[in-house]
């Protein structure tokens, strides 16, 4: 039963037999077959069929969020018995908005120390692939913003604040400021982040605030693009300080706080709401509440300009 719940969860996600196949390392008429047997152990037709895949039945619909309840839960009792005769080892796989990318180490480095037989894969991921991830069983775990948009039915752990500076390359306009405003920065060229990821998204919001609109040269989702462009003093951009530093600018890069209104957003670390969490989730939750306890990711623990520090 185990297996085709795995094969149904895989199918809904993948909307398509052939790779849900491939995901779950079976063939295609292995992977049909357990689906056909799930709907008559159920009684009830779970997906469309045609040609190809049409989408879920509402019964089927309603049989994925039990599915991924079921298999989240077991996965949960195979990590627990590991755990109780080897202690905590496995993989965690965690999907992190492009701005936390540079922080996750906080997190990671101080985890492996106490647990080294535990491994990480790290994703790049928008705010809204992490939610779906989460819900999917794609990922243990996701580094996102807490406070912009809703974030459903998860665990949620705050790590730090966000405040945003305009990085530009000196002599470039603006960049003799102290400090600039969401207006002002309006009226120069800007290089930014996509609209699907969120740090934009909160950029559009701050500057519609005081009615005005981003004059852009180039948009990209990788945040090296940003700063190969940044570099050239063609453009300027819109980010958090402390992504700023992690790529080690030269002093001919000013980062400047923007004010008017001052804006600050939660990053933290989430996981999907359910008790118990896994060996590795509860331990991951518990490194990110101690290190937020003790002030390495405290908001209220600022550098002289007012941007967020990561000790």
């Amino acid at each position: 039963m185990i297996d085709k719940l795995e094969f149904f969860i895989a199918l809904a996600r993948q909307q398509h037999f052939g790779r849900a196949a491939e995901e779950c390392g079976v063939t295609q008429p292995t992977l049909s077959a357990g689906i056909r047997q799930l709907e008559e152990q159920l009684g009830v037709m779970l997906v469309q069929r045609g040609s190809r895949f049409l989408g879920l039945t509402p019964e089927g619909q309603r049989v994925l969020e039990w599915s991924r309840r079921i298999v989240a839960d077991t996965r949960t009792m195979r990590e627990e018995m590991r755990a109780a005769r080897t202690g905590l080892a496995g993989h965690m796989r965690i999907a992190v908005i492009p701005t936390a990318l540079a922080m996750v180490r906080k997190l990671t480095e101080p985890f492996q120390k106490r647990h080294p037989d535990v491994t990480f894969t790290i994703l790049s991921r928008n705010s809204l692939q992490v939610l779906s991830m989460l819900e999917d069983l794609e990922i243990d775990a996701g580094i996102t913003y807490l406070d912009n948009e809703p974030l459903g039915r998860v665990t949620s752990v705050p790590l730090y604040s966000e405040r945003y500076h305009l990085i530009s390359a000196a002599g470039s306009p603006l960049s003799d400021r102290e400090t600039v405003t969401w207006k002002e920065v309006a009226d120069i060229k800007l290089c930014l982040l996509t609209p699907d990821m969120q740090n934009r998204r909160i950029i559009n919001l701050h500057m519609s605030e005081v009615g005005v609109t981003p004059k852009l040269m180039l948009e990209s989702n990788s945040m090296i693009v940003l700063f190969s462009h940044i570099r050239t003093g063609q453009c300027a951009s819109i980010m958090p300080r402390n992504v700023a530093e992690s790529f080690g600018f030269p002093e001919e890069i000013r980062m400047i706080p923007i004010t008017e209104p001052l804006a600050e957003h939660s990053v933290g670390l989430v996981a999907a709401y359910r008790e118990p969490h896994t060996p590795l989730v509860s331990a991951l939750l518990h490194e990110a509440r101690a290190r937020a306890a003790a002030r390495d990711f405290d908001r209220n623990l600022l550098s002289s300009d007012g941007s967020a520090i990561l000790t």
